[in-house]
């Protein structure tokens, strides 16, 4: 006899972000007005760059992370808040030096900071917001929350090296781009979740389920930036559709359509992504060939993957509105593509 599995009712519904906005909101306005004086100085490039960057629209997930993860532990107090700011700022200084490697000109849709200030002044300030996250992990004065953050800040150099290293090599395999975004993309992620039981003195059971559940998100947060980077809007992605595939980066999309294609497929990726052929009818037909290999869909599948690995992360902790909130985050990343 056949066995039925209902659907959840509310599979249907929009996943969002908002439980958790709602709940992070007191906080996030102590972040807010702590980045705001941690970014001052009486260099006036310095508040200029920062904030260029910083008021220009992202959702601010990974702070509202330490925020949540802290408080589903019944933190009290201002660590986690001095916590989640500096976890802010390491995200906008690898930001800022991003758009010099990758020579990019656009940044969530507006012109990024080193189109208008220059390379130099981009990465200085963005040396300068990593300073000043150091100072605020020792003023919180835990040296494990130190730690995490520390090796996340190294982790994630060796990620941005590393993909220099794959950039343009068409014979990257699956693996090599995992460990690409597992350090630089994911690392920050799972240290931001880490760090709230961190300063709640939570049990290192809890500690590692958030860490496992920041690092998966992670990893399903970047596949489906890689996916909307081929397959979604200017809007969506907050810079231009096909930057990658101009820059010659290499992405799961087009490391599956790679490696499934012919070798005419095969010679085509090499002579536009190796040989820098990437103008606009290369770029059609890139798009062509993602779709007809699967390089999209699959893309999306793996994000999946990942994104029930971080929700079996919470599953020991107990029910609770922070806990949902969380867990909605997953789908709400992933559902960006849909």
């Amino acid at each position: 006899m056949g066995v039925v599995i209902p659907l959840e009712d509310n599979k249907n519904k929009q996943a969002s972000v908002k439980p958790l906005v709602d709940l992070t909101a007191s906080d996030m306005e102590r972040v807010n007005q702590l980045i705001l004086s941690k970014a001052g100085s009486d260099v006036q490039m310095i508040p200029e760059v920062a904030n260029h960057l910083i008021s220009s629209g992202g959702k601010r997930l990974r702070p509202m992370l330490t925020l949540a993860a802290a408080s589903m532990f019944g933190h009290e107090g201002d660590a986690h808040v001095k916590l989640a700011t500096s976890v802010e700022f390491m995200h906008t200084a690898t930001l800022l030096h991003d758009d010099v490697v990758d020579e990019s000109d656009l940044r969530r849709g507006k012109s990024t900071a080193r189109t208008i200030w220059g390379n130099q002044a981009s990465v200085l300030v963005g040396d300068f917001l990593l300073g000043q996250a150091f100072r605020m992990m020792v003023d919180v004065g835990s040296l494990d929350a130190l730690d995490v953050l520390s090796t996340a800040a190294s982790v994630i150099a060796e990620g941005e090296v590393l993909q220099l290293s794959v950039a343009k090599n068409m014979e990257t395999t699956e693996d090599d781009y995992l460990q690409v975004i597992r350090a630089k993309t994911a690392a920050l992620f799972a240290a931001a979740a880490e760090v709230g039981p961190i300063v709640a003195s939570a049990s290192r059971a809890d500690r590692n389920a958030l860490k496992s559940y920041g690092m998966n998100l992670g990893l399903a947060f970047q596949l489906v930036d890689d996916v909307l980077d081929y397959g979604g809007s200017s809007s969506d992605l907050g810079k231009n559709i096909g930057d990658d595939f101009r820059e010659g980066k290499i992405t799961l999309p087009v490391i599956l359509s790679y490696r499934r294609g012919t070798p005419e497929d095969r010679a085509f990726w090499r002579e536009a992504i190796e040989g820098g052929a990437s103008d606009a009818a290369n770029l059609d037909k890139a798009l062509g060939l993602i779709r007809r290999y699967g390089g999209l869909a699959d893309t999306i599948a793996r994000a999946q993957h990942y994104g029930t690995i971080a929700r079996d992360a919470l599953a020991p902790l107990p029910s609770s509105s922070w806990k949902s909130a969380l867990i909605e985050v997953i789908d709400f990343c992933i559902d960006r593509v849909s």
